[in-house]
């Protein structure tokens, strides 16, 4: 009996996290967009090429959880298909590998795209003098870490918060049925 009484309360719990994990999903998207507007703004850190396509991540899933929060509010229905929650965990994934990868570049265990990869010399005073007259320079680079701590940079921790927000993505995206009870027992 304590069993059953267990297992109803676990599917309640479930059902409960699957039917607002679209509109969490939202939040959580739009705080990582504006932890590093922030980082950005206030803390001087202009993002590389890899760290613009990271936020695109955190866009699409703005897009994709806003639309399914929408649904499920017009609709009246209990909760949102679990389709959107699969697409989400689809976009967080795609945002973990592509901050894992961003991370790897960063700690120079494989090369980034040639767009955004530091040159290995130093700035002559030929390169300094053609800066001071007008020339234009490359972007932040994408092998460089503008920021650590704990030994992790800002695309480590994405890299983490993105695998985190996939897993319960997928774990949002599976339907929870009540547990049945059987004949002859109360």
């Amino acid at each position: 009996m304590t069993t059953l009484r267990t297992r109803i309360a676990n599917t309640k719990l479930a059902l409960a996290f699957s039917r607002w994990w679209s509109l969490t999903a939202l939040f959580v998207s739009l705080a990582m967009l504006a932890t590093a507007w922030s980082f950005q703004v206030f803390g001087g850190l202009n993002p590389c090429h890899l760290c613009l396509k990271q936020r695109d991540i955190y866009w699409i899933a703005v897009g994709v959880s806003a639309v399914c929060s929408v649904w499920a509010l017009f609709t009246g229905a209990k909760g949102p298909p679990r389709v959107f929650s699969f697409v989400l965990f689809a976009v967080f994934a795609t945002g973990t590998a592509l901050a894992v990868f961003h991370a790897g570049v960063e700690w120079k265990w494989w090369p980034g795209p040639e767009s955004c990869t530091a040159a290995r010399g130093e700035i002559s005073i030929d390169q300094m003098a053609a800066f001071l007259g007008g020339a234009t320079t490359r972007g932040p680079q994408c092998d460089v870490a503008a920021w650590r701590m704990f030994g992790l940079s800002m695309a480590g921790y994405n890299a983490i918060a993105s695998a985190i927000l996939a897993i319960l993505s997928l774990v949002a995206s599976v339907r929870f049925r009540s547990p049945r009870r059987k004949k002859g027992h109360a």
